[in-house]
């Protein structure tokens, strides 16, 4: 493949613009080879230039035709950069094409022409796992997506698709006289609301979770899982379920929080499957909260190992939101980890009839996802994807969707004995 050299025009455009102050978050001395990525999404899209040393680079926002111009010093123009322009998805809903070449010595440019205008944040990342030094460009949206308004949306979507009620030869109930109420009998009940569910499929993007010996991720199966047991619960009479993640792309932990509170969930329940230093451990487990350390040292391992997904998928700290943070540490949440180990327990037994369960009780850590104070809150372990036994049925169709059916069963058991209290309905 050819390299792409920028026309004369944009590079004139580029020579005329303010100076840009180089970001380097080390000494990068040398000429270093990078590599590159793209995780499209509808939610925002990620490009990482990943090196083995620390890369000075510099951003600059361009008009008529909108796009963006990133520069790489002391990088090599090799065919991991140049094979980036393939990697675009013609679905992207930001990028359009990217284009690469050599601007000067020493400086490789990236040139991404976009399809709508976009707010760009541009970070570095410290070496954490078996990622090298990472430059990450996120493309999102001027305004972002509002969960609670794309889960109404989508329950109006059902509601339409859905087909008539037949006719009904008796006087309708909304035209007919209502029959005064016997004395010393309360009058009826208002109908129940809808319960609102936050399904969260765990990692994704650049954080692949747990791999399996058979090359299996665990973002992957977590999704499917996931997706499964949200269509089982929206074909729940009054229940709806939301996604934190509908494809492959990494979400934090805080921002998975926010989503369920933005859409008022009733439960919070995060899909894992993880490993374990053991290739024996197997079966299924369902953690809450614990404010006062981890029920074990296995539940203490698997927290620790979920926490770090901030740091390998990669989180901008300066966009978080420290408002969130503070109050997701501050507040009790003694109320909110009684609630969980209740349905914990029903979606445990649930689990139960379909796969071995790792422990009897539902334990509880430290896991930074189910801080919710609002919330009742839990993580399933569906699976150990380091067991091949449990790795090859975690692959398998039908065995997901039995997992999604199980805590299907548990949550709906769960919401007969504790209905949630009234607010304004959803559905």
């Amino acid at each position: 493949m050819s390299v792409i050299r920028l026309e004369r025009r944009r590079a004139c455009a580029w020579l005329a613009a303010p100076a840009l102050q180089w970001f380097l978050p080390g000494r990068a001395l040398g000429v270093t080879a990078a590599s590159a990525r793209l995780w499209p999404a509808q939610e925002y899209t990620r490009l990482i230039i990943e090196s083995p040393s620390s890369v000075a680079y510099q951003l600059l926002p361009m008009k008529d035709p909108e796009r963006l111009v990133l520069d790489l010093d002391r990088v090599d123009l090799n065919a991991g950069i140049l094979a980036l322009p393939l990697h675009v998805d013609p679905n992207d809903p930001y990028i359009q094409a990217i284009r690469v070449g050599q601007f000067r010595p020493g400086v490789v440019r990236i040139v991404l022409d976009l399809k709508t205008q976009v707010n760009p944040q541009l970070f570095a990342l410290s070496p954490v796992g078996e990622y090298g030094h990472r430059v990450v460009l996120d493309l999102y949206p001027l305004t972002p997506p509002d969960p609670l308004m794309a889960l109404l949306e989508e329950t109006q979507r059902a509601e339409r698709a859905r087909p008539p009620a037949p006719e009904d030869t008796q006087a309708r109930p909304d035209t007919a006289t209502p029959a005064p109420a016997e004395a010393g009998k309360a009058p009826p009940r208002e109908a129940k609301r809808t319960i609102i569910v936050a399904v969260d499929p765990g990692h994704g993007g650049e954080d692949p979770g747990a791999i399996g010996r058979r090359g299996t991720y665990e973002k992957t199966v977590v999704l499917a899982i996931a997706k499964k047991l949200k269509a089982s619960l929206d074909a729940e009479p009054g229940m709806r379920a939301m996604l934190t993640r509908d494809d492959d792309y990494f979400v934090p932990l805080a921002t998975r929080v926010q989503k369920a509170r933005r859409v008022q969930a009733d439960l919070f329940i995060s899909i894992h499957a993880d490993a374990f230093t053991t290739p024996t451990a197997r079966g299924s487990s369902v953690f809450a909260l614990s404010e006062h350390g981890a029920t074990s040292a296995a539940a203490r391992w698997i927290a620790q190992h979920e926490n770090e997904a901030d740091l390998i998928g990669g989180v901008n700290l300066d966009a978080r939101d420290p408002v969130l943070a503070r109050t997701l540490l501050d507040l009790s949440q003694t109320a909110q980890i009684s609630d969980s180990l209740r349905v914990g327990r029903s979606v445990l037994d649930g689990i139960g009839a379909v796969n071995a369960l790792h422990k009897g009780t539902v334990e509880q850590a430290g896991f930074a996802v189910l801080k919710a104070p609002d919330i009742p809150s839990i993580l399933v372990e569906t699976a150990f994807i380091s067991n091949l036994d449990e790795e090859q049925k975690l692959r398998d169709e039908s065995h997901q969707r039995k997992l999604a059916q199980s805590m299907h069963a548990g949550i709906k058991r769960y919401f007969a004995m504790n209905p949630p209290l009234s607010r304004t309905r959803i559905g």
